[in-house]
């Protein structure tokens, strides 16, 4: 279902949970919050940020409706500003389906010492399963998603076809900042 938690924040949610002390979940480019939702509900503090203001009024209508708190800011990751928060102020930071390189040091950045990465997004492979995303901006080459964070300790990291929510070809990592 598409307003089902990805697989990965399934898969990592007692992680999730070990460093829910350590800030709240930021979930990057989150569209109208399906996994910010599914961590709320859990019990995790979580914010999501996204540029698009509609999906987010989404978010934070679905989050009353259910009786959770959910921080929904508008802003564009794709700036010079970079991630509108403190240097170490999140426990994990979650990024779907989304790839801007440059935003790389920023998540690094606003990650709190011994806090959480969890990254899903297209490798190259796309290409040939879908016709979105196509533009090599936004896909990964295979390998690359551990080497955009050098400055976290790789706990998981793959490359596979998947087949929910829909057919892709997609990069995974688990990375946790040292501290």
């Amino acid at each position: 279902m598409p307003d089902e938690a990805a697989a990965l924040v399934e898969a990592e949610l007692p992680r999730l949970k070990q460093v829910a002390a350590l800030g709240p979940v930021l979930d990057l480019a989150c569209g109208s919050g399906r996994n910010a939702l599914a961590l709320a509900a859990a019990g995790l503090r979580t914010v999501g940020i996204d540029r698009d203001r509609a999906p987010l009024l989404a978010l934070r209508e679905a989050a009353r409706g259910r009786g959770l708190a959910v921080a929904a800011l508008v802003a564009d990751l794709e700036t010079a500003r970079g991630i509108p928060l403190a240097s170490g102020s999140c426990g994990a930071v979650l990024v779907f389906r989304y790839l801007h390189r440059p935003l790389a040091p920023e998540i690094e950045r606003v990650l709190h010492p011994g806090g959480l990465l969890l990254y899903e997004t297209f490798t190259l492979r796309q290409r040939e399963l879908a016709q979105h995303p196509r533009n090599p901006a936004f896909l990964l080459e295979p390998g690359e998603l551990p080497r955009l964070f050098p400055g976290l300790a790789v706990l998981r990291a793959e490359e596979a076809l998947v087949s929910a929510p829909e057919p892709a070809a997609v990069a995974r990592l688990v990375a946790r900042k040292p501290g």
